[in-house]
């Protein structure tokens, strides 16, 4: 980090608290000098509370008393021992270049044709859309409807695959183990299948005790 996370903050208090030079205060702030110099006139059209870099841990005492001795020293900042991760960008929507933003209504249709599980925040993420044209194209009430063909997004350079199959992947996942399969219903197993077709083949055969012990004893009395 080469600039105090408050840069006027920390100019102010560096003001108020120190003889540093405007020039000193504005390269370790990133300000400029004209700048500092309207703070300390108290001419600056914001207000602006001091913050004390010191306790702030990006300045040291001792590095502030060497530059006021000597007003061509720069002040250095204190190096954190707490490693900063590199901000990176959150919810921004994909850029799809001008050339292929005509194709986003066919990449959206395959997408809702092959992969229903996909929501319409998934689907945007993946293609760089907003979630009226993917309600458009669902409910086929877009402008373009009779010219839109499905094709696949991967193809028209919309995403890659990878990013499609963990999508999808994702999607997959939140499905109930024992929901039944959309697209079909589950086949049973062939051995069921042939139990159940060799007891519909089977005689049905019904038994009265009486006769068959009639039969029995008629078979024991003969000679």
């Amino acid at each position: 980090m080469n600039k105090p996370l408050m840069p006027k903050a920390t100019a102010m208090w560096l003001i108020n608290q120190t003889t540093l030079t405007f020039d000193q205060i504005a390269e370790f702030c990133g300000l400029h000098p004209l700048e500092i110099k309207a703070m300390a006139d108290d001419m600056h059209p914001e207000k602006i509370v001091p913050l004390d870099p010191v306790m702030m841990g990006q300045l040291t005492r001792e590095e502030i008393t060497a530059a006021e001795k000597d007003g061509r020293k720069r002040l250095v900042m204190t190096k954190s021992s707490v490693e900063m991760p590199a901000s990176t960008a959150k919810g921004r929507p994909r850029y799809t270049p001008v050339s292929r933003r005509q194709d986003r209504p066919d990449a959206i249709a395959w997408i809702v044709r092959n992969h229903p599980e996909l929501t319409d925040v998934e689907i945007g993420k993946l293609v760089g859309t907003t979630k009226s044209t993917i309600q458009s194209i669902r409910t086929r009430s877009h402008w373009n409807i009779t010219n839109i063909k499905p094709v696949d997004p991967v193809s028209l350079s919309l995403c890659s695959q990878l990013e499609l199959d963990l999508a999808v992947e994702k999607a997959a996942g939140r499905r109930p183990k024992n929901a039944p399969d959309p697209k079909g219903a589950t086949l049973k197993p062939a051995s069921d299948a042939v139990k159940h077709e060799a007891e519909e083949d089977a005689p049905q055969m019904k038994y009265d005790p009486a006769s068959v012990f009639a039969s029995f004893q008629r078979t024991r009395d003969k000679p």
